[in-house]
């Protein structure tokens, strides 16, 4: 699917059709209320409206990555509400049935966040977690009584600290699905740094991507 992409808006990769595939296979959007954190272009918000969701929602913090959204669901009349904000702020108080998120997960070299750089799209601090911390520990106040989250992130950036983070918010968390996939330009880049922390084998040049499920336990 060609979707408007702004530049500075991250680019639909593996890692969105890893987490989209889930979705449709486990039947998780059909007539629920889906919120999608870090929306980029809005690939994810509109393959869960195409699977049947009664409402999404898309959040981004960039005004680019509102703008991409908001375009591509318009030229496809697809009812997705777009909404501008860090993370769950702008939909505070309202409860949600899925939520997914593609949130930046690769270590970078410094543990600022750019705010007006592509790199925000991936950049995740220095262990890939700033972002994916924050979205562990705010999902369940936004979730309904049986709501369900899906996070897909790289193993470089370590799943089980996720699946704990998780738990200790009180959900029921694990790991339902893994792909390993080649490397791209980023972490092509990223590569000796990543050796040099530990977070990856001398000479690897793939990555395994993983999609954490998280319900209320």
């Amino acid at each position: 699917m060609h979707l408007v992409r702004p530049p500075g808006v991250y680019r639909a990769a593996d890692d969105t059709e890893l987490l989209a595939e889930v979705m449709r296979q486990g039947g998780y959007a059909r007539g629920r209320r889906v919120l999608d954190l870090c929306c980029g272009t809005g690939a994810l918000a509109l393959a869960a409206a195409r699977a049947g969701a009664s409402s999404v929602t898309a959040v981004d913090l960039s005004l680019r990555s509102i703008a991409a959204t908001w375009l591509n669901a318009r030229v496809r009349r697809a009812p997705v509400v777009v909404r501008r904000g860090d993370l769950f702020e702008p939909v505070r108080g309202r409860a949600f049935d899925l939520v997914l998120a593609n949130p930046p997960y690769v270590p970078a070299p410094t543990p600022e966040l750019p705010r007006h750089r592509i790199g925000r799209c991936w950049d995740g601090g220095v262990d890939g977690r700033q972002v994916l911390d924050r979205i562990c520990a705010g999902a369940a106040p936004v979730l309904s009584h049986d709501g369900t989250v899906l996070v897909v992130q790289s193993e470089v950036c370590d799943e089980d600290t996720t699946v704990e983070r998780l738990r200790e918010a009180g959900l029921k968390a694990q790991v339902v699905e893994r792909a390993t996939v080649p490397f791209g330009p980023v972490m092509r880049a990223r590569a000796a740094l990543l050796e040099g922390r530990e977070l990856l084998e001398p000479g690897r040049r793939e990555e395994e991507l993983v999609v954490v499920e998280a319900r209320r336990a």
